[in-house]
This record gives C-alpha cells, sequence and structure tokens, in this order.
C-alpha cells in the first residue's frame, strides 16, 4: 500500500493505520531491542527488572460519566504497566493547556489524578506544564509517563500466546467507548451505563498472587478486544477464536452500538484487560477476578490454536467470521 502523505485521524484509531505508522516512522527510526517487542511497557534491562511505559491522553470531553481526563491519564498509564506483569511504582505527568482554560476545572481534573494515584497505589513525582494561546489545544492535553517492577516469576509479553492457552476477558466491553460517545452526541439513554475507568491494581494483583503463568495480557482501549488480540495474534504467529455468546456486553451498549452502526468488538475500553494463560489455569485465573468487584463479570471467551494466523468470531449462528483488524478511525479522541 502506498504511504499516505499527511497524518489523519485513523492514525491515531489504534488499528492498521496506527500500526503502519508506528513501523514505517517511529520503529524504523528508533528501532532497538527494548522497543522491538512493542509491548504496552517496555522492560528495562537493569538489575532490578522494572517495566516504563508512555502515553498521552486527549479526550473529549474532559468529563464523562465514570470519569475525566485526569482519572483516564493515571490508569491508562497504570494499566499499561500491568499488562507487562509490572506492579506501578512511580508516574510523571505532563499538561499541556489552552490559555483561558477555566482555573477551576484544572484544578478538578488535577484532583481527580491525585484520588486516582491514591486508589492505584502510585505517586506522581514529576511533571511538566505548558500553556498555549488561545485556539493553540483544545482545552487540556495529559501525557503521563510511569515506571513499576515486574513481578516476580512474570514473563508476559504480546508475542507469548501458545496454542491450546486459554482467552479470558475481566468484564463487560465498550463502556468506556459508548458512554463517551453517549455525552458527546447528547444521546439520550436511560440507563446507568457509565465509562469503565479505573485502574486494575486490585484485579491484577489478586490474579499474580494466584498464579504467574501469564503468556499475554493487553488492556483493549484503542479498537477495543478484536484491534488487541490481532496485536497479539499477529506478534505471536498463533490464531485466537473467540465463541461469541461468551463475550460478555451490556445490553445498553449493544443497543447504542445497533443504533449508530457500530461493533462493540471495536469499541475502546479502559477498565479492563485480556488475558491469555495455559488453559489448566483458566478456573483459577476466573475465581481470582472475580472475587474482585471489578472482575465480577470476567469470562472464558475462546482459545489459542496453531493457525491460521488472526481472530476468529464463532458466531450464535454456528458461522466463523474473522475479526480484522480496523483500518480507519471508528470513534476519535476516545481516550
Amino acid at each position: 500500500m502506498a504511504r499516505v502523505k499527511e497524518i489523519l485521524l485513523s492514525h491515531g484509531g489504534g488499528g492498521m493505520a496506527t500500526r503502519r505508522l508506528i513501523e514505517e516512522v517511529f520503529f524504523k527510526n528508533f528501532a532497538n531491542p527494548i522497543l522491538a517487542p512493542l509491548d504496552d511497557s517496555a522492560e528495562l534491562p537493569l538489575k532490578e527488572r522494572l517495566a516504563f511505559t508512555t502515553d498521552s491522553y486527549v479526550v473529549k470531553p474532559l468529563f464523562f460519566p465514570g470519569g475525566d481526563i485526569g482519572r483516564l491519564a493515571v490508569s491508562g498509564t497504570v494499566n499499561d504497566l500491568w499488562m507487562k506483569g509490572a506492579k506501578p511504582l512511580f508516574l510523571a505527568s505532563s499538561f499541556i493547556i489552552e490559555e483561558g482554560i477555566d482555573f477551576d476545572l484544572l484544578e478538578k481534573v488535577v484532583r481527580s489524578m491525585a484520588a486516582t494515584a491514591k486508589e492505584a497505589g502510585v505517586e506522581i513525582v514529576c511533571g511538566d506544564t505548558k500553556v498555549v494561546e488561545r485556539g493553540g489545544a483544545d482545552r487540556l492535553f495529559i501525557t503521563t509517563s510511569g515506571v513499576g517492577r515486574i513481578w516476580p516469576g512474570a514473563e508476559v509479553s504480546g508475542a507469548g500466546a501458545k496454542p491450546g492457552d486459554a482467552v479470558i476477558c475481566s468484564g463487560t466491553l465498550g463502556d468506556h467507548g459508548m458512554a463517551i460517545l453517549s455525552r458527546r452526541e447528547g444521546i439520550e439513554i436511560k440507563s446507568s451505563l457509565k465509562s469503565d475507568c479505573a485502574p486494575l491494581t486490585p484485579l491484577l494483583e489478586s490474579l499474580l498472587k494466584e498464579t504467574t503463568q501469564i503468556h499475554s495480557m493487553r488492556d483493549p482501549t484503542r479498537g477495543g478486544l478484536a484491534t488487541a488480540l490481532n496485536e497479539i495474534a499477529y506478534s505471536s504467529k498463533v490464531g485466537i477464536f473467540l465463541q461469541e455468546e461468551e463475550i460478555p456486553v451490556r445490553e445498553e451498549v449493544r443497543g447504542i452500538c445497533d443504533l449508530l452502526g457500530f461493533d462493540p468488538l471495536y469499541v475502546a475500553n479502559e477498565g479492563k484487560f485480556i488475558l491469555i494463560l495455559p488453559s489448566e489455569l483458566a478456573s483459577r485465573a476466573l475465581q481470582a477476578l472475580r472475587s474482585q468487584p471489578l472482575g465480577k463479570d470476567a469470562a472464558l471467551i475462546g482459545w489459542v490454536a496453531e493457525g491460521p494466523e488472526g481472530v476468529f468470531l464463532k458466531t450464535r449462528i454456528g458461522g466463523t467470521r474473522p475479526l480484522l483488524m480496523l483500518e480507519g478511525e471508528q470513534l476519535p479522541r476516545i481516550c
């Protein structure tokens, strides 16, 4: 495919355009052994096993049912560390603030970040602030970076999935994306639907105390479940098969998706993760996850096979269809 001449919204959507941007621009120029796995966090080659990650947040609107940009910024970085099997320790935060933003609104966001950091058991220890002229940004952007200590015995990688493994989802899918969309578009729904935005610390601590034999983990943010599993299948060179009837999706989410033409398997989440581990450990893992409020809807949704490479959905009517990575942008400014 010919290289495009300018950056499009789809390059930030988490699908194939994002992958090409990473491979053709960033990975090509930054290539090194630490970056090569392209996991959610990088393992640093130090005496102590540490993981390091960074992410930026441009969500619109800044406040939404179940969260805000501050809670999202802390949760997202904390969760990326956990996806490498690393217990988060310290965060850095950087703010790009548009001139004219309400001072009290900014402080409300910062208070939310502080409360979420306390919830996750981390400290925000350094940062930076820049103010740009009116029109130079859309009110507020936040970048957070984090360092965590890899759990003893954990060897988690996006390339670690093996044939015969079980695939587990920690809870209902699409809550964050549809909560954002309904608020952004002014969709009136009679339900308690809200973002699942939350740090996964209690969930992952419970899981890793039960077993460290985890092959792969991903939080299905941009591009949702289908994109996260395609990344693992692509890196691990395996086939991943899902049972449609086992995938947990709220009826409110299904309803909004049906109304607007979205597939919940591609909708962003911010407080869920995908777990791939040996099938004989699946019941123990599910018990550990369901023991925590954030994991009460955890479900076994599929398995890993030798091939063909990719992600495939066993539908309710008995057929099988491929779940490809999105080519374009489904819903921008979601995180």
